[in-house]
């Protein structure tokens, strides 16, 4: 179930829904517009949760030549 980020074309309110089917009816939670725009999520991983282990090129520190 994916977590989707809208903002209200009416009254520019930014929020997250979880979306649980895919033709879900989503409206906002300010105005109850079903006039939105979805928007581009983009997320983040460092530290310990990193799957590479801190190398920014995924190369897990050593193989590819970066000089991580």
């Amino acid at each position: 179930m994916p977590i989707y980020e809208y903002r209200c074309q009416d009254c520019e309110t930014a929020f997250e829904k979880l979306v649980r089917a895919f033709r879900e009816d989503v409206s906002c939670p300010e105005c109850g517009s079903a006039s939105l725009e979805r928007l581009l999520s983009t997320f983040a991983m460092s530290g310990a949760g990193s799957p590479s282990g801190g190398g920014g090129c995924g190369c897990g520190r050593g193989g590819c030549g970066c000089r991580h």
